[in-house]
């Protein structure tokens, strides 16, 4: 278990059972750098902005099991028992896009994603453990098994249990320093993270306050603190508008011998929005998310934005979709299925699909091309197939390589029977022409 975790323990231990002020033992655990990231990480805009788009890519994303044949391509295995479970519904609770949404979002936000395979075989079910709830052990003193491995241990319901690494699907963050647990963005950018949350708490009460600017009061005489209060406090009613209903909203009323004099701060002059929006596009960078997936449209066009696509899926989602791949593949097929070609693997075409045009063009250029039959063509538009559909099409003049130029090997200088008798008609066809042209010359002559 990690130091952090342990002396956050022992310390909620100490501060249960201790009867004294709960803030300084809150200010001890800041001066430690043990306190937990607040949870209103998920209230700042481009965080959560991250989260839905990576989740929500992830989870329309179709999972089949494919599995290589003898032919060097691969089929779906459809008749396979964990064919509908990862493909349409991992557990009775939940759809296979709200589960694998699910699944990424823990594993962004927490750093670590955990899925406890229930049973085997057609009667597997998988359940999504909450990560905040487990505790990753290596044990190579063997204390907990037999053998030296990875274990899980999960509290729920005031019980603890204990999963071996073949139990568990362990999905992590990309920031890895042990290769065994991940940690989370919202951990690295604490500090950038808290920081658009202020930003945004200053815009809230720049709201609250209507946009009047924070004022110094000068008055003349003496006093008392309750009565200062009051008195600010009536000042303060006027300039935020509070007192609208009573037909007073524009005007505020200052006593003889008082001066207001507002301190204006302008968020021009502290360049607010360009600083805001420079951490927002850290943060997005940090979850490899490009700017127009945030609304970050200064600088996108739509061929940038068809482009910026295609750079989202090799460069953020291409590691994502591997590593679900790999874990899924490993720990839910037998070594004798991983033997005999089957895997897990993601369609991305959803992602990639361009528009209608764009796709007959491309099909029609395979097709033609001898890549596919018609029919698989028809099957990627969801079209039925037809009769004679399954042969393979082309454009005639296509020829092996090696045989290049074979069609001139066999041409002979020699003319062939039939090629004489042709010349030989047309020899005589043009001697009788000369003959009935000469014959007609000299009768008119």
């Amino acid at each position: 278990m990690k130091f952090k975790t342990k002396l956050k323990k022992a310390f909620n231990i100490l501060r249960n059972k201790s009867n004294s002020d709960n803030s300084s033992m809150d200010a001890f655990f800041d001066f430690l750098g043990v306190r937990d990231v607040p949870e209103d990480a998920l209230s700042e805009a481009t965080y959560f902005a991250c989260l839905k788009v990576l989740s929500e890519s992830i989870g329309k994303l179709p999972l089949k099991l494919l599995q290589h044949n003898t032919k060097n391509g691969v089929t779906t295995a459809r008749e396979h028992p964990l064919y509908k479970i990862l493909h349409d519904r991992p557990n009775k609770y939940m759809t296979a896009t709200t589960f694998w949404s699910t699944v990424e979002y823990n594993r962004n936000h927490y750093g670590n994603a955990y899925v406890l395979i229930d049973g085997y075989g057609e009667n597997m079910q998988l359940w999504i453990m909450e990560s905040k709830d487990v505790e990753v052990w290596y044990d190579d003193n063997m204390l907990l098994g037999d053998v030296p491995d990875i274990y899980y241990i999960y509290s729920c319901g005031g019980k603890r249990y204990k999963f071996s690494s073949e139990e568990v699907l362990h999905f992590k963050a990309s920031n890895m320093l042990s290769g065994i647990e991940g940690i989370s963005v919202r951990d690295q950018l604490k500090m950038t993270i808290n920081g658009n949350n202020k930003a945004q708490k200053l815009v809230n009460k720049m709201y609250e306050s209507g946009f009047t600017a924070k004022a110094v009061v000068q008055y003349t005489g003496s006093l008392s603190d309750e009565n200062t209060q009051t008195f600010v406090a009536g000042i303060e009613n006027y300039a935020k508008g509070n007192l609208s209903d009573k037909g007073i909203e524009n005007i505020i009323p200052i006593p003889l011998g008082t001066t207001l004099t507002p301190l204006n701060v302008k968020f021009a002059d502290n360049q607010f929005i360009e600083v805001k929006q420079y951490t927002s596009l850290q943060i997005a960078s940090a979850f490899g998310i490009k700017p127009y997936q945030i609304g970050d449209y200064t600088k996108s066009s739509y061929a940038s934005a068809e482009a910026q696509q295609l750079s989202f899926y090799v460069d953020t989602l291409l590691y994502i979709i591997k590593q679900y791949e790999e874990e899924l593949t490993y720990k839910l097929l037998t070594p004798e299925e991983i033997d005999h070609g089957l895997h897990f693997k993601f369609n991305v075409a959803v992602i990639l699909r361009a528009d209608l045009r764009t796709q007959i063009e491309t099909l029609s250029t395979a097709v033609n091309s001898f890549i596919y039959t018609p029919n698989e063509a028809r099957a990627l538009l969801d079209m039925e197939a037809k009769d004679g559909g399954d042969a393979l099409l082309g454009n005639g003049a296509s020829i092996p390589v090696e045989l290049t130029g074979s069609q001139y090997t066999n041409i002979s200088n020699e003319p062939t029977p039939e090629n004489k008798i042709e010349f030989r008609k047309e020899v005589e066809k043009w001697i009788n022409e000369i003959i009935t042209t000469t014959l007609k010359n000299s009768i008119t002559d």
